[in-house]
């Protein structure tokens, strides 16, 4: 299972430039792509207020 982004981000961006897969695109609040996330937890790191949630 992926991980997640909650309503809680605020489009910082910093997560995004975390992934080494690609996963994360941009909107009003940023959202990973389930299919190809790898789970390795880089982003949960990078997020400054804690909006990606783990599988």
């Amino acid at each position: 299972m992926a991980h997640k982004i909650n309503d809680e981000c605020i489009a910082c961006g910093a997560c995004q430039s975390e992934c080494p897969v690609d996963a994360i695109s941009e909107g009003d609040i940023y959202s990973i792509d389930p299919d190809t996330c790898i789970d390795c937890g880089a982003c949960v790191s990078a997020c400054p207020v804690g909006a990606i949630e783990g599988p």
